[in-house]
């Protein structure tokens, strides 16, 4: 009969794709959760099921770590140049220009000083969007500039490295800035001048081997990735299966690379912690 049969089809289908508009989900990688974005940003960017770490940017680290309005940027416009003038499946040059239309953001670095609980800190936060956080010439100037800024002031410096390692487009121009940053750590280090080293999924390649494993203080994100070369790679090279859990957070802190694991959460809570010990 007329009655039993659907006078329209998918009505239900049509009826939730006008209640959730696009843009306002988002599905956790982990668990496959389905939290709306207001949610995810109240419980800072966090699975409320599994307590997945989502990437976030530069700016949202400012917001979770630092007082209200104290964060000041430095040396925002700075841009690579293109020395080797370097193309692959596109110029260098177009890549830089397309991620700083998209972002709004000149390199895969933010940095700037501000004040955590009234301290003073000099700051940089790797941002992954940027090229896979890349670690380029310009992203070791500004770092270098961070770390001068923590030496003039006497202040503390933290670092958040989020990255997939050295910048390819630059070549031996890249993985000079591993020396150029370690140095100017090491003169913090003869000044007494803390260094916290805050280390995200993922941080890998020349990153990991110059500033992100230098701080006083090594503290990680949950289930981070964190090594040289990425699991999958050292597994060829040498043959063997890995160890569970091999260069994740939980495994480098049970091996003594890491100091301690903060939930995101608390990050701000326990870097105030860490400086009243430090100081």
């Amino acid at each position: 009969m007329a009655w039993f049969k659907r006078s329209k089809q998918n009505i239900a289908a049509d009826t939730i794709q006008k209640e959730l508009p696009a843009g306002l989900w988002e599905k956790c990688p982990s668990c496959g959760e389905i939290i709306h974005k207001k949610q995810l940003e109240i419980n800072f960017w966090t699975c409320l099921k599994c307590d997945y770490h989502f990437r976030i940017s530069s700016i949202d680290y400012v917001s979770i770590i630092f007082d209200k309005n104290s964060f000041k940027e430095m040396d925002r416009k700075m841009r690579s140049a293109d020395p080797l003038e370097f193309k692959d499946t596109k110029k260098y040059t177009d890549r830089i220009s397309s991620s700083i239309k998209k972002l709004e953001l000149f390199d895969a670095v933010r940095t700037g000083t501000g004040r955590i609980d009234g301290r003073e800190v000099a700051f940089a936060c790797m941002d992954f969007q940027f090229i896979g956080g890349s670690m380029g010439s310009v992203v070791g100037e500004k770092i270098a500039r961070a770390a001068d800024k923590a030496f003039q002031n006497k202040i503390p410096l933290i670092i958040i490295s989020a990255s997939g390692g050295a910048r390819m487009m630059e070549g031996a121009y890249s993985l000079m800035q591993m020396a150029k940053t370690s140095a100017r750590l090491a003169r913090l280090s003869e000044a007494k001048i803390p260094y916290i080293s805050i280390l995200t999924d993922p941080t890998t390649g020349g990153t990991t081997a110059s500033y992100a494993m230098l701080g006083d203080i090594n503290i990680a994100e949950p289930k981070a990735l964190i090594g040289f070369a990425g699991p999958r790679v050292i597994k060829q090279t040498i043959g063997k299966d890995l160890p569970e859990g091999f260069q994740k957070s939980e495994f480098l802190v049970e091996h003594g690379f890491v100091d301690f694991i903060s939930h995101r959460k608390e990050l701000r809570n326990n870097l105030i912690r860490v400086f009243d010990l430090l100081q």
